[in-house]
């Protein structure tokens, strides 16, 4: 394809998609949204899509309550249109999740309460699954041993650096005061370890919102839901879910940067268009001639005459 702009093409694309919180027998959750329709839509949108992602990246609260019947419908929708599509997946654990029936379901191992933590290998972009869940509870922790972990795994560089994928996200919430109580603990510790090396960025959820910040200067990029979303503007209400604004997040990764960008979940009425079979006119074009047809305002397409 034709580069249009200044910039190389992405080395990798991957999808990061959080919460999905799917139920056994496929119950709705809170008998009113209906998780695995909203992360089958979202499945399509991201197989019919140009965007070709090289991995799927879950970061958890894949099952609502642990159960192996949700693991399998899981793995019964991702992973067909992910061998559909040459992807990998990437699971993460989530504090709704538990870690036995995770491991059995997802990658048919003995059911283990031991951490959750894996390496994966996307031409050449490293991805870690940190585990950052306590059994029993919902915030989030890493022992000695899991930061120990990690710190050796980055020892060694990988050849396009490493993105650390991870359920409760190394950031302050300042829109949720109660979700405070819930964060990932003593993020400090989980900052000395990725500073200073490859790890590009680091993807989360947990929050069912979008957000974005730092650690130790990386770029933290946390992904909304599939499931439900939180009303951040909602009035007298310490937490307000939503069955709306479900989305999903696409990192692109250039040579010296990230690019995350959020793709709303759904089909929304198209108020405007411009039609894929122009492709091979623009391509056929000089520079200067499609700077002359598409960024002059005074051009016959500026003005409406896209005909």
């Amino acid at each position: 394809m034709t580069q249009l702009g200044q910039h190389p093409a992405p080395s990798h694309a991957i999808a990061h998609i959080s919460d999905t919180h799917l139920l056994a027998g496929n119950r709705r959750l809170y008998d009113a949204v209906d998780t695995q329709a909203n992360l089958e839509r979202a499945l399509r949108q991201l197989e019919r899509s140009d965007i070709h992602p090289q991995a799927l990246v879950f970061t958890g609260d894949l099952a609502d309550l642990g159960e192996p019947d949700a693991y399998a419908r899981l793995r019964g929708l991702v992973e067909p249109m992910a061998e559909r599509m040459g992807a990998q997946v990437v699971w993460v654990m989530g504090n709704h999740d538990e870690r036995a029936p995770y491991a059995q379901g997802l990658f048919d191992e003995p059911g283990s309460e031991a951490p959750q933590d894996r390496v994966h290998d996307v031409d050449g972009l490293r991805i870690v699954s940190l585990d950052t869940t306590v059994p029993g509870y919902h915030h989030g922790e890493l022992t000695d041993d899991q930061l120990g972990w990690l710190a050796d795994v980055l020892a060694t560089p990988a050849p396009h650096g490493t993105l650390v994928a991870m359920h409760h996200p190394p950031v302050p919430t300042p829109l949720l005061w109660a979700m405070d109580m819930l964060e990932l603990r003593e993020q400090d510790r989980f900052a000395r370890v990725v500073e200073g090396t490859d790890v590009r960025g680091i993807l989360a959820g947990h929050l069912h919102y979008s957000t974005h910040s730092l650690v130790a200067g990386i770029p933290v990029s946390v992904a909304a839901a599939t499931c439900y979303t939180l009303d951040l503007s909602a009035h007298d209400r310490l937490l307000s879910g939503v069955d709306s604004g479900q989305s999903m997040m696409i990192v692109h990764a250039y040579p010296d940067r990230l690019v995350h960008s959020l793709v709303p979940v759904g089909e929304p009425a198209e108020v405007s268009a411009f039609p894929d079979r122009h492709r091979a006119t623009i391509e056929a074009m000089t520079p200067e001639q499609r700077v002359e047809m598409f960024s002059s305002k005074t051009s016959p397409f500026n003005m409406g005459e896209r005909g």
